[in-house]
């Protein structure tokens, strides 16, 4: 890079956040470490110079203006919508609907803020691009994780029209679609704190991915050369053949 370029990440004060805030640093990137819990992110800066902590609350318009404020005039090239999460793990016939506005305001109009709010700044850099971390339950439904489900595939038809919406323009725009990754917080948070039920999601799984898996696969799209679009790139462990097809070693 010709100068020190900025890699906005949402979702920043753990799991792949924390990963790819990590990875991007230790490349050469001065990456702007966003999300709520900031003694998680003054933790993380302090392990390279190259991450700046900044609170952010991707639900609130204000935080985000105000980071748009911040970074005015800076060559900003990467935007990483990371910040979200599942929240139940019930039938849709059976589920809050609360939980679902939850759901739908942090993992997709927390990103409609964060690329409305973003893209000017690239589109004044003079290139950029756009990186949503999805799911594969963006591509496939299962079982009892309706609201979770609902907001992947509108991420998923998100990148799709922004793709179209920006086409002539030196913007790209990537999905990032992880299967079972293995991460401190996101069963235990769908499973309302219950560590039993949090760890049957990966009993008997030999090898899930963990959170630098996905890092390394969001460093790879960034840094291909500029007229190199990932368009969709689906990660899964061996283990996993499809969203509800997975290969658990006997206890």
């Amino acid at each position: 890079m010709s100068e020190r370029e900025i890699a906005v990440l949402t979702g920043a004060s753990s799991g792949i956040g924390a990963a790819t805030a990590r990875l991007l640093a230790k490349n050469g990137y001065h990456v702007i470490a966003a999300a709520r819990r900031v003694d998680r992110l003054e933790a993380l800066a302090k392990e390279d110079a190259n991450i700046e902590p900044i609170k952010l609350d991707v639900t609130v318009q204000a935080d985000v203006d105000a980071l748009a404020k911040h970074l005015a005039g800076k060559p900003v090239s990467i935007l990483i919508n990371c910040a979200g999460g599942a929240f139940d793990a019930d039938p849709i016939h059976e589920s809050d609907p609360e939980i679902w506005k939850k759901t739908f305001d942090i993992n997709v109009v927390g990103s409609v803020r964060m690329i409305k709010a973003i893209t000017p700044l690239m589109q004044a850099f003079g290139r950029g691009h756009i990186v949503m971390i999805s799911s594969t339950a963006g591509h496939r439904a299962y079982e009892n994780g309706g609201s979770y489900v609902a907001t992947k595939h509108a991420e998923t038809s998100m990148v799709e029209t922004l793709r179209l919406e920006l086409n002539g323009q030196p913007i790209r725009v990537t999905e990032i679609a992880p299967g079972m990754v293995k991460t401190d917080e996101f069963a235990f948070q769908r499973f309302q704190g219950d560590k039993e039920k949090a760890a049957k999601i990966y009993e008997g799984v030999t090898r899930p991915l963990v959170a630098e898996d996905v890092a390394e696969a969001i460093r790879w799209s960034v840094m291909l050369p500029s007229h190199f679009n990932v368009d969709c790139l689906m990660i899964r462990p061996v283990a996993q053949a499809q969203v509800h097809k997975v290969y658990r070693q006997p206890l």
